[in-house]
């Protein structure tokens, strides 16, 4: 965070008053400002071999031998900016997976099977109260 943002997020206790100097979770804006710091880091990549949305990331390869050159370049790029990523999160080399609800797929997105079960499962109206 900058020096000159940190004074919006001071507060005093009854030992002094204290300011953060990274972002804390709970502040309002703290999603948008992920988002921002996202989009900077990675706006040569973002809409050609990567996609963010708050912290997550989805780097995509349009051959599978690309695949090393894109995570190399993602890599590099929050390398530069001292960005860490969480190695339990982290998957590679999927064909699709689940992001935010949705299969990501190379046909595309789709929407989750398991999200749309009990709308599929539901039957007509029985009664009048029911519509």
């Amino acid at each position: 965070m900058k020096v000159s943002d940190q004074l919006a997020t001071s507060f005093i206790t009854p030992i002094g008053g204290y300011c953060y100097d990274t972002m804390p979770f709970r502040l309002k804006n703290a999603q948008a400002t992920d988002q921002r710091c996202m989009k900077r880091y990675l706006h040569e990549q973002i809409g050609r071999n990567a996609e963010a949305y708050v912290d997550d990331i989805i780097v995509k390869s349009s051959k599978a031998g690309n695949l090393i050159q894109d995570l190399l370049e993602t890599f590099n790029n929050l390398r530069k900016f001292k960005i860490k990523l969480n190695p339990e999160k982290c998957t590679f080399g999927v064909p699709s997976n689940e992001l935010l609800g949705y299969i990501v797929s190379a046909r595309g997105i789709e929407t989750n099977p398991m999200k749309v079960k009990a709308i599929l499962d539901m039957g007509p109206p029985r009664v009048l109260r029911d519509t």
